[in-house]
């Protein structure tokens, strides 16, 4: 797959950030989460976007509210499942723009309503 490819790459570009990969291409029922990845009190839920060039627009103009929510939703079922507790969490998204790497960290804040 074209899409997992970068992926990779983009794991790797984490990995070179003194980042490890946790789980690549987590998928729940309600969505999917490329990259899952942590560095000491922190884990990243990071969505990796593709552009050949810029005719479609930028890689990070993908990630719509819509997108967002998702991957909110997938990292506390992750969270859930892993019995994760007492640990950062941010949402990053990598851009890949032909051959080069964009890395916004904290690209969304997102406040998940958990019914307390």
């Amino acid at each position: 797959m074209v899409g997992e490819s970068y992926e990779k790459m983009a794991g790797k570009y984490l990995e070179k950030q003194g980042y490890q990969i946790l789980r690549y291409n987590f998928r729940c029922r309600t969505g999917e989460i490329d990259i899952i990845a942590q560095k000491a009190e922190t884990i990243i839920f990071c969505e990796v976007k593709y552009r050949r060039n810029n005719s479609k627009g930028h890689p990070f103009e993908a990630i719509t509210t819509k997108k967002q929510r998702t991957i909110a939703n997938c990292a506390l079922y992750y969270l859930s499942v892993e019995k994760i507790r007492d640990m950062n969490v941010r949402f990053d998204v990598i851009g890949i723009l032909g051959t080069k790497i964009e890395w916004l960290q904290n690209a969304f804040d997102f406040q998940l309503n958990t019914g307390r």
